[in-house]
């Protein structure tokens, strides 16, 4: 299918519960599509009612939906769309059973390890390191994201008059915060903070710095207060997002070892990625063998209180994922 005219673009649903994590693993699929061949994109947001939120996915049906949702159920016959990109839990109910709606038309791909009726997905987009198989099953390092080298020098230009005086090396720092497997502690930060800032005036640079949703208040904090007097540009929340931005202009780019995603799009730069160390809260294996992979790749390395540089080729796993798509779609 790449590459060949068709009558009409490849139609393509975007379907997530709208958080931005889980909608981008999704979109960013999508638009690796988009490029390879001409598509029309459409996202589609859907909740379920508060009192059906937490029943299983096999009991769920499209009534049980919130009136919020966008329609995703019962089009004309010829607006199914052609191919389905689905992400999160929320998304199974609909996802398992859009083929048996569609009469067939549609190809759905589900990223994540989805855990529940695996073979009705034509295909998953999965990360290698939740050791996932089957023959649906394609294994990326990392998940599908939209950022590319493309993509963020063309959001740039909207932070430059902020963020190119800044002296080098500029090093952007993406601050995750507690999960199932990490924690940053108020201590914990103030120690990252301390290295950072010992890392960024040794090398006369210049520090951007990012926090996640996760991030705790106190470290938020005490990291702020610690960095603040470096020259540079902590993010706090307000405005538009710099995230791209900063990926652009950054020599160095430092991530806290909780996130898979930060790590796989920092690493799709092709830039230096330090990775910064959490308080473990359990075994984190799937984070080690994520972890494992790109150090072997050579994108990241421990970060070790300096900004040593080094090249590596940078990551395409969602370009690569969008291929296999495509082949499958062809092949079916």
């Amino acid at each position: 299918m790449e590459g060949t005219a068709s009558a009409r673009p490849l139609s393509i649903w975007v379907v997530s519960d709208g958080r931005a994590g889980i909608e981008n693993q999704a979109l960013g699929l999508a638009e690796a599509v988009q490029r390879l061949t001409p598509a029309e994109i459409v996202v589609k947001r859907i909740q379920w009612r508060s009192l059906f939120d937490r029943l299983p996915s096999s009991l769920k049906t499209p009534s049980m939906l919130a009136s919020t949702s966008d329609a995703v159920t019962a089009p004309p016959p010829d607006m199914w769309p052609d191919l389905w990109i689905a992400t999160g839990r929320a998304t199974l109910p609909l996802s398992a059973r859009i083929k048996a709606w569609s009469g067939g038309r549609t190809f759905v791909v589900q990223t994540q390890d989805p855990r529940w009726a695996k073979p009705r997905y034509d295909l998953i987009v999965a990360p290698a390191h939740d050791g996932l198989s089957g023959d649906n099953v394609f294994e990326i390092t990392g998940s599908p994201h939209r950022i590319t080298p493309d993509r963020i020098a063309e959001a740039a230009p909207a932070f430059a008059d902020r963020i190119a005086p800044l002296p080098h090396p500029r090093v952007a720092v993406l601050v995750g915060g507690r999960s199932k497997a990490f924690d940053l502690t108020e201590a914990h930060a103030a120690d990252l903070a301390d290295q950072i800032a010992d890392a960024v005036r040794a090398a006369g640079g210049s520090l951007m710095l990012t926090f996640s949703r996760r991030t705790p208040e106190a470290a938020k904090a005490v990291m702020t207060a610690r960095l603040s007097d470096l020259p540079g540009w902590i993010w706090d929340g307000t405005g538009d997002n710099p995230l791209f931005g900063f990926l652009h202009f950054a020599d160095h780019i430092l991530v806290t070892e909780d996130s898979a995603n930060m790590a796989a799009e920092a690493a799709s730069t092709g830039k230096p990625v330090h990775i910064l160390p959490m308080v473990p809260l359990k075994s984190g294996d799937k984070f080690a063998r994520l972890h494992d992979d790109l150090a072997e790749r050579g994108a990241t390395r421990p970060f070790d209180g300096t900004l040593e540089s080094w090249t590596y080729e940078p990551l395409a796993e969602t370009e690569r994922a969008a291929r296999a798509v495509l082949e499958a779609m062809g092949t079916r």
